[in-house]
């Protein structure tokens, strides 16, 4: 951590960070997803229908997955941001008090 930020100034990097990996993470998420779709699609239905099938579920499923995990990497961040400023307050605090003694 750095004393010379702001503790929101921090926390926004943080949660930048945490964006961004989220990010990464659903995209590779979507295309596991696009590709077993595929799979399934061309042992189930026939070729064309298959094609538009496997667009429409793994659209489906990509949405999904990456507002999960955007959710997701956005609460953790939020907690682990709080929780780094309730620690710097009471640090603050502490020497607060030993530099009235």
């Amino acid at each position: 951590m750095d004393d010379d930020k702001p503790i929101t100034e921090q926390a926004m990097g943080t949660i930048t960070t945490a964006v961004e990996a989220t990010k990464d993470a659903a995209v590779t998420a979507v295309k596991q997803v696009k590709k077993a779709a595929k799979k399934v699609t061309k042992k189930v239905a026939p070729k064309k229908t298959a094609k538009k099938a496997a667009k429409k579920t793994t659209k489906k499923a990509a949405k999904k997955s990456s507002k999960k995990a955007a959710k997701k990497a956005a609460k953790t961040s939020a907690k682990k941001a709080a929780k780094k400023a309730s620690k710097k307050a009471a640090k603050s605090k502490k020497k607060a008090k030993k530099a009235k003694r």
